[in-house]
């Protein structure tokens, strides 16, 4: 369990020794270390998604329409998916499979008896959307990822963002492209994808769209 930032603490996952079958011990990143893979070495694993709605009202409160979906779960007896208590408004589960049981407590949202590829996706409201001295904004994920004994497993994170047309464009994300680091871009909106095997805070950094 590992506390958010400003979108959501992404599961700190214990994997069950099966799940090392298809992978290495060089694809285990030890603790403080981060790793980009240019590719997946266990493309059916674990994978964590969302997409974050902003729109005009959104730049002067902040708040934001979430949905994340954690997928293809690794087995665990019990997960906590962990939001910001001072951020988070409102928590809904949308769907879930593979547990004996998913439930919303309060800020978190609760996974009892998790199978291997079961999955849960969750949305939410939340004042996510910090305004900056500049005039910029920045939106946080993290910190993500799957946690393996005292290490880390390889994971892949899609983070979309979506605008009406036009509002905002992209300045720069953390971390920046690279092998292992895709940002598509759109007038709408923009999506980072990325492989990794560690614990990784994405930023977004966010300016107001061309006139």
């Amino acid at each position: 369990m590992n506390k958010a930032r400003w979108w959501m603490s992404a599961l700190a996952l214990c994997a069950a020794a099966p799940a090392m079958a298809a992978l290495d011990l060089d694809d285990v990143a030890r603790e403080g270390e981060l790793r980009f893979l240019a590719q997946r070495p266990d493309p059916k694993a674990y994978a964590y998604d969302a997409r974050v709605e902003i729109d005009a009202d959104s730049l002067r409160t902040g708040l934001v329409t979430m949905h994340t979906c954690h997928r293809q779960l690794d087995p665990n007896r019990r997960v906590v998916v962990l939001f910001n208590r001072e951020r988070v408004q409102h928590i809904d589960i949308t769907e879930q499979s593979g547990m004996a049981r998913a439930w919303v407590d309060g800020h978190r949202v609760e996974l009892a008896d998790v199978s291997r590829g079961g999955h849960v996706c969750i949305a939410l409201r939340s004042r996510a959307l910090d305004t900056t001295a500049d005039g910029q904004w920045t939106l946080n994920a993290g910190p993500l990822m799957r946690r393996y004994l005292d290490g880390y497993l390889p994971m892949e994170a899609t983070l979309q963002v979506s605008w009406p047309s036009g509002l905002l464009q992209v300045a720069g994300t953390d971390p920046v492209v690279q092998p292992g680091v895709r940002l598509q871009q759109a007038s709408d909106g923009a999506t980072l994808q990325v492989v990794f095997a560690g614990r990784l805070a994405a930023k977004w950094r966010l300016v107001r769209g061309p006139a």
